[in-house]
């Protein structure tokens, strides 16, 4: 076999490539050097973020009245009358697996009866899931009695056997955005239909509502299938008319394993393993989307209609203050393309940079006008996103702070905690006094003031991706996770942070989740 070695520089290692390898490597759309690179970040690993401060309400976070509400929910809607495009951008490639941990754990162990908590509250409630009765048919159809029967002849393990594996209804297998999540009179809904009711209540501009799942490759076709069933209901019902795409997760945004010496790890037909490089991949997808207005949240974060006009109500709060941004923004760009505005006009921009966009830049006042001039049109001329963030109750996740970039500036960021030295007492401890938390509520203004799509990726800022430890057959590797979505791939952006109240935020991470008052 022919192998090529790459000149790795000093810093690092030659490698040897094979023939095979290269043509693995061109076919996901890659290159040797790309992958070269990918190697030496986990070899390196990534510098960690520079930290002013947690953000809070008055510093990097506003909290607005009932007026301000008003007002801006108002600007919404004023915004929608005037023909705009507007797309609802939902991650849903993630499987569901891990909501079932708990359970895959109840099937393999040494014991055939609920003995932890979470096995004894799963079976407690278990009438209570909207997907009982498709798992109750399930259960007769390959069992020949109904879950409550099973129970009762001590037979959990089967009715955990038939909500997730391949015979029953394949729930370990399947996509979160397909499940069952919330029951009504009319049967069942999973969270991509409560997505498409979302969609309708707050992102429909003359009659249409466009929204875009990202999905796993595997799932595509279960999807749309669902789609398919759920679209002449949901119009009648919502008086919408829906245009719903997909995209995948590109393979060439994938990213090298490594074993834990930093060599390119390897399956077991010796081809190198590449894995998915986390939510910041999509990235790229969203640079595809053209649209005046996109919306970004979670496939988990769903609730039922009773309680959704909280959610809705504030999902026009942000994007009332994003398109207000927008257009205080956009008058300001004509006026610095025009020419160098007066002294006094700059000053004033220069406020706006500081107190709306919450980008500070030391000795920035003294600039000459020439000079300032041009840092204000590099400052507004971006993407625009105003990020909802909630109370911080404890939940793992990222939320938002002041960081420095690497210009100077000191700018709104989402950090997870991956992002933080946890040798800086001082970092860890803003970190976990944090006062808000980022829940994924997004609305982004992708295109510039002469109607042009920003290209994204331009404004990742590459040194924020991490290092996590995985295994494979047993082995343990080194995982490339490209930057965040919201983190590193948005960093370059105009930021605002908008409080938001606790109710929006209704994750389900466990299938128990789904017992909760909100979900039920």
């Amino acid at each position: 076999m022919l192998f090529r070695s790459l000149d790795f520089n000093s810093k690092n290692y030659d490698i040897m490539f094979s023939n095979q390898d290269l043509n693995q490597i061109a076919q996901r759309g890659n290159t040797p050097e790309a992958i070269k690179h990918q190697l030496t970040e986990i070899k390196e690993g990534f510098p960690f973020l520079k930290i002013e401060a947690a953000a809070a309400v008055g510093n990097g976070i506003l909290s607005l009245d009932s007026e301000q509400v008003e007002k801006f929910v108002n600007e919404w809607a004023t915004y929608l009358s005037d023909q705009h495009t507007i797309v609802k951008f939902v991650p849903a490639s993630g499987a569901a697996s891990r909501m079932f941990k708990n359970l895959f754990s109840f099937l393999s162990a040494d014991y055939d009866e609920p003995t932890t908590d979470f096995e004894k509250y799963f079976f407690d409630n278990i009438k209570k899931f909207a997907f009982k009765k498709a798992l109750c048919a399930k259960c007769k159809e390959n069992e020949g009695e109904c879950v409550c029967d099973l129970i009762k002849h001590g037979k959990y393990k089967a009715v955990v056997a038939n909500l997730l594996e391949a015979k029953g209804l394949n729930y370990g297998q399947l996509p979160k955005g397909l499940l069952l999540f919330h029951q009504y009179e009319d049967g069942p809904r999973t969270p991509m239909e409560e997505h498409l009711v979302e969609a309708a209540l707050y992102a429909c501009s003359d009659g249409k509502a466009n929204i875009h799942f990202t999905v796993s490759h595997d799932h595509l076709e279960l999807f749309k299938k669902k789609v398919e069933e759920s679209l002449p209901y949901m119009e009648k019902k919502f008086n919408v008319k829906f245009n719903v795409s997909f995209s995948e997760q590109k393979p060439s945004t994938d990213t090298i394993a490594a074993n834990t010496d930093n060599t390119p790890f390897r399956n077991e037909d010796g081809t190198l393993l590449f894995r998915p490089g986390g939510h910041g991949a999509l990235i790229e997808n969203l640079n595809e989307i053209d649209a005046d207005v996109v919306f970004i949240k979670n496939i988990d974060n769903v609730v039922p209609d009773r309680i959704k006009d909280e959610t809705i109500l504030y999902k026009k709060l942000i994007t009332g203050v994003l398109v207000d941004t927008q257009k205080q923004v956009f008058d300001y760009l004509r006026e610095l393309e025009a020419g160098v505005p007066s002294r006094e006009k700059l000053a004033e921009m220069l406020r706006f940079v500081e107190t709306t966009l919450c980008c500070k830049k030391a000795g920035a006042a003294e600039l000459t006008d020439a000079e300032l001039a041009e840092y204000l049109k590099i400052k507004f001329n971006r993407p625009i996103r105003v990020c909802g963030v909630v109370k911080n109750v404890g939940e793992p996740g990222g939320g938002p702070f002041l960081c420095y970039n690497s210009d100077g500036t000191v700018s709104p960021q989402i950090l997870e905690s991956s992002q933080i030295d946890t040798n800086n007492e001082e970092y860890v401890r803003m970190f976990k006094e944090g006062t808000h938390f980022n829940p994924v509520d997004l609305v982004c203004a992708t295109k510039d003031y002469k109607g042009n799509r920003f290209n994204l990726p331009e404004y990742v800022d590459k040194k924020t991706g991490f290092i996590s430890l995985k295994s494979k057959n047993g082995k343990e590797l080194k995982a490339l996770e490209l930057p965040g979505l919201w983190n590193g791939a948005m960093s370059d952006w105009s930021t605002i942070f908008v409080e938001v109240p606790i109710g929006t935020f209704n994750p389900v991470k466990t299938v128990n989740d789904l017992l909760r008052e909100q979900h039920q």
